[in-house]
């Protein structure tokens, strides 16, 4: 097989892969079965003649000639559906970024970033996506996003150990608080006793590693009862308005927080801080590049100058 007789649904699938970090978690994101993922790598990587994906414990990994790959398929399917936004009469603008962004930047920070990107560069065209900071960091690795926000946490490790380095700044570095509801009695003071945290009721979220689960306080000395399970951070502060138990909460979730809950700093323990990185890879940012990342951190400036970050 010839490597231009490949499909646009190999590429798809391809590049679904390498960002998503496994077979299984790409056929999930396209609606396919593992098994035709499996065909479409298998058919892709025999007209390459050569291994695209290594095959790891963890995941896959994009080898050198997978990054080649990766490289001409961004190029091919964004032409593509250039191509199939003007036959529907949308026209392309001149210059497009994508951005991957971590949920807890979405409340706030990105709709006003793409907000002053509308005004000062209209002719730029943005597309968004949310992810976690492991699959925007492959994401990035594999070409499919140009620029992310990611979480970094103590130690504050790079997202990955790929070369070359991502070219890493941060925008935001805050100490985690903890959405309480209302009515609750650690709700009454300015601030929660680390002490006073043993035997809450927690509402969690997806995993952070073996030890750690999201929306539980690091670092308790007891196994935490977990309530409520929800991926959705607006559905977890829900939850805690209406009296389902306790999360933890980035200081730029506040403002999103309906009635009913407040979000207070923890006081009585180590620090726990929170950093937002704008990541990208290192060669030279094109213009549209350019222009989202400032205004990315304009809206980073603005957010730490202004507001209250408590809500009630």
């Amino acid at each position: 097989m010839d490597f231009t007789d490949v499909s646009l649904t190999a590429l798809r699938v391809f590049r679904a892969v390498a960002e998503q970090g496994t077979f299984t978690a790409a056929a999930q994101s396209l609606g396919y079965t593992q098994s035709a993922v499996s065909r479409q790598i298998a058919s892709i990587e025999r007209a390459a003649g050569a291994e695209l994906l290594e095959r790891r414990r963890e995941g896959v990994r994009v080898t050198a000639a997978g990054r080649v790959v990766m490289r001409h398929a961004t190029v091919v399917l964004d032409e593509i559906d250039a191509a199939a936004r003007e036959l529907s009469g949308r026209p392309e603008e001149g210059g497009t970024v994508r951005l991957g962004w971590v949920p807890t930047a979405g409340t706030t920070l990105v709709p006003q970033a793409l907000a002053a990107l509308r005004r000062s560069a209209p002719g730029v065209r943005a597309t968004s996506r949310e992810g976690g900071t492991a699959t925007l960091a492959r994401a990035l690795r594999a070409g499919g996003i140009d620029l992310a926000l990611l979480s970094s946490a103590p130690p504050f490790r790079a997202p990955d150990t790929e070369s070359p380095p991502l070219v890493l700044q941060t925008l935001t570095e805050r100490a985690l608080c903890l959405a309480v509801p209302a009515a609750h009695p650690l709700a009454r003071g300015e601030y929660v006793d680390v002490a006073d945290l043993r035997g809450q009721r927690w509402i969690a979220g997806p995993s952070a590693g073996a030890d750690r689960l999201m929306g539980v306080w690091p670092g308790l000395d007891e196994r935490p009862e977990i309530a409520h399970t929800a991926r959705d951070w607006l559905a977890k502060l829900h939850l805690v308005a209406a009296g389902g138990g306790l999360t933890t909460v980035s200081p730029a979730m506040a403002a999103a927080a309906p009635p009913g809950v407040r979000v207070l700093p923890v006081r009585g323990g180590p620090q726990e801080v929170r950093r937002l990185l704008l990541a990208r890879l290192p060669q030279p940012p094109t213009d549209p590049v350019r222009r989202l990342a400032a205004a990315l951190r304009a809206a980073a400036v603005a957010e730490a100058n202004g507001g209250s970050q408590e809500a009630r």
